[in-house]
């Protein structure tokens, strides 16, 4: 009897320190994002992809050199695999909404199983610290890569404290510029950083985009082909004009320009668009075509609800004017055809058109310059991917022919250049880089 009372005694003494541990060490992955202190609220997601997926409000400072201006709360999108894997962060440009999506999983995350977080940018959508106001009534001071930079080092340092593998930064397009901001200010925070088509600016109209459209995308011929129905747009412009108004009334698009304004530079960036997007040049209408073909072909690739005067991407116009930069146009291939065009320049066209009317913003060299060097300097690991007849490509940073930066250049590519676009032998060099990163 005595041993029998013994071994219910340690029995219940064993069961009450297994629900002890289980309290301290136990909790759920949940439960450990709760205790995060910048973690403001947590929202399970559906996920085809992860065991488990969530979406955090993550408290940040409006300006990190000075915490009086007050705090935002920003959108952390978590797909969680083991906290002993490792994690990809994505240093998303824009709008993180797309990750809401139950099957969103980065192309490294999948290659690689890990744990896949993704950081919304300031001032898109649900990570603005003025949601609701209007373009003119917004501050965008904190507005800047340096202070974006800031954002990611603090969801870093705070998921290090769950997450005990390699990590590794990426990013396309304006995130891969922030995959490359992310890491001029913070170079020890991740193990390796992969830009995809992530361009580098150096003034508001950089001037590189317009000789590369002109000299070396594509085949000669395929470029005439381009400019021609380019042309072609031009010279209907008289019968092409009110369908084009009617479409934009239709779509209640506003812009800050009268509507034939907007039609010259709808069709100025027609080629930039299609070069950018990677659209079979054999299926452009010949220059006999019917306006109605000629019409839709044009607004298929080019539609003019980039150019009003509010959009969801605004916040881009505006760092791009302040300090990441943009591409022009150019008005020289038209020159016998000047007469046709509303517009006499395309000077500062992203303050005449996209950027919040009443805000002057100055372009500052200063981030360009520091990115610039720190590539050029440091021993941090990096992959680039970029496609060869994307515009992009032209403002690409110089390669330093250094061991720890690779580029990968998928030929004839787009900017949907991505790892999974090329070649199996290519795939697999830059998965072994990848993986040697991560393994050892």
């Amino acid at each position: 009897m005595l041993f029998t009372k013994r071994c219910f005694y340690a029995a219940v003494m064993a069961l009450a320190f297994l629900l002890a541990g289980n309290t301290l060490y136990g909790q759920s992955f949940k439960e450990k994002l709760e205790s995060i202190p910048q973690v403001k609220s947590v929202i399970e997601l559906e996920s085809s992809e992860f065991g488990e997926k969530y979406l955090c409000l993550f408290e940040q400072p409006i300006d990190h050199k000075d915490l009086s201006k007050g705090t935002f709360t920003q959108r952390i999108f978590i797909g969680h695999v083991d906290c002993d894997s490792a994690t990809v962060i994505v240093t998303e440009g824009y709008a993180g909404n797309y990750a809401m999506r139950p099957a969103y999983r980065d192309e490294i995350s999948r290659m690689f199983n890990t744990n896949n977080i993704l950081v919304e940018h300031r001032y898109f959508a649900e990570s603005s610290p003025y949601k609701g106001l209007e373009p003119s009534e917004i501050d965008w001071t904190y507005l800047n890569g340096e202070n974006a930079a800031n954002d990611l080092h603090n969801v870093t340092t705070a998921f290090k404290s769950l997450y005990n593998g390699k990590w590794i930064s990426t990013g396309i397009s304006k995130g891969g510029q922030n995959t490359m901001i992310y890491r001029t200010f913070f170079p020890d925070d991740v193990d390796l950083s992969v830009p995809y088509v992530g361009p580098l600016c150096r003034a508001a109209q950089d001037g590189r985009h317009e000789s590369f459209i002109a000299d070396f995308v594509g085949t000669p011929q395929e470029r005439e082909r381009v400019l021609n129905f380019q042309i072609e747009i031009l010279k209907r412009k008289e019968r092409l004009l009110p369908a084009f108004d009617s479409l934009c009334k239709a779509n209640k698009l506003e812009f800050n320009l009268p509507v034939d304004h907007i039609y010259d530079y709808n069709l100025l960036e027609f080629s930039f668009a299609f070069w950018q997007w990677g659209y079979p040049v054999d299926q452009i209408p010949s220059c006999d075509a019917s306006d109605k073909e000629l019409f839709n072909y044009f607004i298929s690739v080019c539609s003019p609800d980039y150019f009003v005067k509010w959009s969801s991407t605004t916040p881009f116009f505006v760092q791009a004017a302040k300090e990441l930069g943009y591409y022009g146009y150019d008005l020289k291939p038209f020159r016998k055809y000047r007469k046709l065009f509303s517009i006499n320049n395309t000077r500062d066209y992203l303050h005449k058109i996209m950027l919040p009317q009443g805000k002057k913003f100055h372009f500052s060299t200063k981030l360009y310059h520091q990115i610039s060097a720190f590539l050029l300097e440091t021993d941090a690991k990096f992959i680039f991917i970029y496609g060869e007849f994307d515009p992009w490509t032209a403002v690409k940073p110089a390669d330093p022919h250094k061991e720890n930066m690779k580029f990968y250049i998928h030929p004839e590519g787009s900017h949907r250049a991505r790892i999974s676009s090329f070649d199996p032998f290519t795939q697999a060099q830059i998965k072994s880089e990848i993986a040697d990163v991560l393994y050892n």
